[in-house]
């Protein structure tokens, strides 16, 4: 009996030996670490829900975005705690919302001192990156590896910031993050760690700039008018009324439809006409080589010599129709290379066998006005604007074709990436981490209202400064700065929110009800009259 002992214990550490010399210890870690999920974070900027085939086919086809959908879930209820650009990408950053990070407007700088999800992440031995468009800061902080455009970037030959310096890299944005963001992937990370990368598109960023051959295609496109193009607000407040982002009187002509300095001038003038630090033509088009040029040259002679011709025999109706046409085929064209590179981009994680392993997570910045309320840009608490694509693919994890009507925020992305990575999230983030709708636990989800604030006022497009709480079945709005006025829509009876029904005798109930629900929302996210009346003297307004 004990030399079978003796046997069977050298039989065992034969055994045990052998794994160790079939598992060095690099490998032991990259299996241990491969089983955290690796997080690809896409970001567009302005890319409106309404613009994504898997929300609403009407305007465009996106097969790409919408494999997301198709092999994950589409959240139609996701929207965002301030419409707009560096304010966004700080709350997504820091998990809280704007007061709290100092980023409430463009202007405003970020408070370096919070502490950004990437930062949690690389201390937790992910490898962490960021490609495109940040919009704030040259050194994104908690990130291995990064290039970013400066500011809102170029989208020809495009300069970005490096952790060596400075580069310029010739061709078309969309395309070349595309390019840097999978040789990172595949050549330039450190394949024994999980990842956390951030793909951030400056596209569909105005004034919208498709590349040669899409500008040519969709030139020629024409796209449906939206119910409300020719909004005229009387069912609103001063805010809808005073607002300077209506197509007709608001967008610029050698800015966003690309009309040339000397046709405007041949033509006597027309207005509104681009100033000299906005002017298409002292951007985007004296960026391009002489060999671009000469790709986007017949598109664009062939719309100046129609624009010249027709545009003065146009009364108001018809150049409003013209002008929104020339947006959505320019906005679109930007948008399709967004779809066909986030293709490019999942084939690879197909071809690569990280696909398994990967959430893939598809946003925007935030929402985009496409001619509804005969607007364009974002800012306002409506819909358009406030509500955001958020489509996630998690194989194994979340069931493919879900759609979830639940109210996210762009204020719960990081708790929701640490929770999938295993990591404990700072208790001063203010967001609620989406796990368990992805899993299917909707009974474990109970916020029922979100919390937006807007401050960028007065400044371009005039949006006055407005907070507010939404539900799935009602909106309430507070425009506080230079007005004292409130409006509440139904979101269910008016999806348009056409008619503001806050004086309406039937919805008193309703008025009351979302009014102290609203101050709750007030102190639970720590924001006060004294913080509005803070910002507001921080521009001696």
């Amino acid at each position: 009996m004990r030399n079978n002992y003796q046997i069977n214990f050298l039989v065992l550490g034969t055994f045990i030996l052998g794994l160790f010399a079939c598992n060095k210890p690099g490998k032991m870690a990259e299996n241990k670490e491969t089983k955290r999920p690796n997080i690809l974070f896409i970001m567009s900027d302005d890319h409106a829900y309404q613009a994504i085939s898997a929300y609403d086919d009407h305007l465009i086809q996106t097969p790409n975005i919408d494999r997301l959908a198709d092999e994950g879930i589409l959240f139609s209820n996701a929207c965002v705690t301030n419409s707009i650009c560096a304010p966004s990408r700080a709350v997504i950053l820091t998990g809280k919302h704007s007061h709290l990070n100092g980023k409430i407007d463009n202007r405003s700088p970020f408070d370096t001192t919070q502490t950004t999800f990437p930062q949690i992440f690389q201390k937790a031995g992910y490898e962490t990156a960021m490609y495109g468009k940040l919009h704030f800061g040259n050194n994104p902080k908690g990130v291995d590896d990064f290039m970013i455009l400066p500011g809102q970037g170029s989208y020809v030959n495009p300069k970005f910031i490096t952790p060596k310096g400075d580069t310029t890299i010739t061709g078309y944005v969309t395309d070349i993050i595309t390019d840097l963001t999978i040789n990172w992937l595949d050549e330039k990370r450190d394949k024994e760690k999980p990842f956390m990368m951030m793909y951030l598109h400056k596209a569909p960023h105005r004034p919208w700039w498709p590349t040669p051959d899409k500008f040519e295609e969709f030139s020629k496109k024409e796209y449906p008018l939206p119910a409300s193009l020719f909004d005229d607000y009387a069912n609103r407040g001063t805010a809808a009324k005073t607002a300077a982002m209506n197509i007709l009187h608001h967008m610029w002509y050698s800015h966003d439809s690309k009309i040339k300095p000397e046709t405007i001038e041949a033509m006597g003038g027309v207005t509104p006409k681009a100033n000299i630090g906005g002017n298409f033509f002292n951007g985007a088009y004296n960026r391009l080589n002489e060999a671009q040029k000469a790709l986007y040259d017949p598109t664009l002679d062939s719309i100046n010599a129609a624009f010249k011709e027709h545009w003065p025999k146009m009364n108001d109706k018809e150049k409003m129709i013209w002008k929104y046409q020339r947006y959505m085929q320019d906005y679109l064209g930007c948008i399709e290379s967004v779809d066909e590179n986030i293709g490019r981009v999942l084939d690879y994680l197909d071809e690569s066998g990280l696909a398994e392993n990967t959430i893939v997570v598809y946003t925007s910045d935030q929402g985009f006005y496409l001619g509804e309320h005969g607007w364009f840009d974002k800012r306002f608490i409506y819909d358009e604007s406030f509500k955001t694509p958020l489509l996630i693919r998690w194989p194994n994890e979340i069931k493919p074709g879900t759609t979830n009507d639940e109210m996210v925020q762009n204020l719960d992305f990081a708790q929701t990436f640490l929770e999938a990575a295993g990591i404990t999230a700072p208790s001063d983030m203010q967001g609620e981490s989406i796990i368990p709708l992805l899993k299917g636990e909707t009974d474990k989800w109970t916020r029922e209202s979100v919390y937006y604030h807007y401050y960028e006022y007065p400044n371009e497009h005039m949006v006055k400064r407005h907070y507010g709480i939404v539900t799935k079945e009602f909106k309430l709005a507070h425009f506080y700065f230079d007005v004292d006025e409130w409006e509440l829509y139904d979101r269910i009876k008016d999806p348009q929110e056409m008619n503001n029904v806050y004086n309406d005798p039937a919805y008193q109930e309703v008025v009351k009800e979302m009014k102290a629900k609203l101050a709750d929302l007030r102190v639970k996210y720590k924001d006060s009259e004294e913080l509005d009346q803070q910002y507001i003297d921080q521009y001696d307004l």
